[in-house]
């Protein structure tokens, strides 16, 4: 079967940082930065994508371009016969489904928010009214499975079309009114009356504000925001890398991509920071910053009912194409490993998320009671926990050991096709960092998150999990250290 292409670089450029670019950088992003100190947050954060992001980007981009195939066959395409990294592939697979049994239903919650806006539900709310509507949503099993299903057909509906004509067309139209929207709306935050101390905060390193906070703890969450907000390990980016060209180097479309997440994660912390100083509003207020605290902003500003609901087309447009990306991978894996048609895989895999996300939805309301992650947790806890602090980081460290190892890929093969094509040269000199010093760092972001996600649940807890992530982490090394078979 002929690979689809992209119809310009655009398109490639587009796409994938509309993959990136999702509820990590619009949400989880300006909430962090609240927490963790607002510009000296940024600061680190910015050397720690330079660092970390960009070349893990680069070895998944290269994996998909030398392979022609999604990650559920591109490890079969280029490893050495008789080696084990195949097996890896199980981790982008299962990754992708898992990250659309709940984003979906986030997805589905921003568009549920754009609607309210629009039909003016916020105008004049008072803030018990506003989390009462939030607690309503996710009380109701037929709310939310409605618009969850809702963004699911839409989603799929886009990747029925194909590359050029349903998701690289999307992206430029979708893409470039999210980037105007936001501008919009960072502007509005700009001149409201006080945000001047919201600016501050956000554009002035306060280095002893930071040293409060606990130097250790911003740089581990700077480190761990840089990690996930690319979107890398699942493979929801070799798939994009899988359709490119030739005639571009993957080093500068890695780099734009990442200036382009990267500024509409900062433009987005412009947008609420500011206007969350305006309102006497804590900016570090959690998740519920989004669907609590930036509703009842919008209540006691004028012209909120227009404000309020361009803020969440901006939301929705940035789960949307996230979701639709990840679609695709989800497609492709059915295209790969089975033959199938681009429309046989649509129709099945569509159904197949739908009843994937039930769990997530239902985990609000009918299964509330169950809490898999400790005291309060719901079941979309549990799986953005799978997702986010498992599959991610040990997906990327496979890629980067695939990249580097003789066993594997190896560096040369993958500098040959990284610097082949026009622009900026991935440099050759730094195969120790990039096969030691970046596992390391991923090494230890994961047995960290571990550690704090249950050291609060009691040892047995603690323990109990500790040893799975131990396990997990010993199959990824397993994989790449393994002798080859005779």
């Amino acid at each position: 079967m002929k690979r689809e292409k992209f119809g310009s670089r655009l398109g490639f450029i587009l796409v994938s940082a509309g993959c990136a670019i999702g509820i990590g950088n619009v949400w989880k992003f300006p909430y962090l930065c609240g927490e963790l100190g607002g510009a000296a947050f940024i600061l680190i954060y910015l050397i720690f994508l330079l660092i970390m992001g960009i070349p893990v980007l680069v070895c998944e981009f290269a994996i998909g371009r030398g392979s022609r195939y999604s990650v559920a066959a591109g490890f079969e395409e280029l490893e050495p016969k008789g080696s084990r990294w195949h097996h890896t592939k199980w981790i982008g697979i299962i990754g992708s489904y898992l990250l659309m049994m709940f984003y979906t239903t986030v997805g589905g919650w921003m568009m549920y928010y754009c609607f309210r806006s629009v039909r003016g539900d916020f105008v004049g709310a008072t803030p018990d009214a506003v989390e009462a509507g939030f607690a309503d949503m996710l009380g109701s099993p037929g709310t939310l499975t409605m618009w969850t299903v809702l963004i699911c057909v839409i989603g799929f509906a886009v990747c029925w079309f194909g590359i050029q004509k349903g998701i690289e067309r999307m992206s430029k139209v979708m893409m470039t009114a999210l980037l105007l929207i936001m501008v919009v709306l960072a502007v509005r935050s700009f001149f409201l009356d006080g945000a001047g101390e919201g600016i501050r905060f956000y554009l002035v390193p306060d280095f002893a504000k930071m040293q409060q906070t606990g130097i250790g703890n911003v740089i581990f969450g700077a480190m761990s925001q840089a990690f996930f907000t690319l979107s890398i390990g699942i493979g929801a980016m070799m798939i994009f890398g899988s359709y490119m060209g030739k005639d571009r180097s993957l080093a500068g479309e890695a780099i734009s991509i990442t200036c382009l997440d990267t500024f509409v994660a900062l433009m987005a912390g412009f947008i609420i920071i500011p206007a969350c100083f305006a309102f006497g509003i804590e900016p570090g207020a959690g998740p519920s910053l989004i669907f609590i605290t930036i509703p009842n902003i919008f209540a006691q500003m004028a012209g909120g009912q227009f404000w309020g609901a361009l803020f969440f087309l901006f939301l929705t447009f940035a789960a949307f194409t996230t979701i639709v990306a990840v679609f695709e991978n989800i497609i492709s894996f059915d295209m790969d490993l089975f033959g199938w048609s681009r429309n046989k895989s649509v129709l099945v895999s569509v159904v197949l998320i739908i009843v994937l996300s039930m769990p997530c939805v239902l985990g609000f309301n009918v299964l509330a009671g169950w809490e898999p992650v400790g005291a309060g947790s719901t079941i979309m806890d549990l799986e953005d926990f799978i997702v986010s602090n498992n599959l991610l980081p040990l997906g990327s460290l496979g890629y980067l050991l695939f990249c580097t190892r003789k066993n594997g890929w190896g560096w040369d093969n993958f500098l040959a096709e990284v610097n082949a094509g026009n622009g900026i040269k991935f440099p050759k000199g730094i195969r120790w960092y990039v096969g030691y010093v970046i596992p390391v760092i991923i090494m230890i972001i994961y047995l960290k998150g571990y550690y704090d996600k249950f050291v609060g649940e009691g040892p047995a807890m603690l323990a109990g999990w500790m040893a799975v992530a131990v396990l997990l982490l010993g199959f990824v090394l397993y994989c790449a250290f393994a002798k080859k078979k005779a």
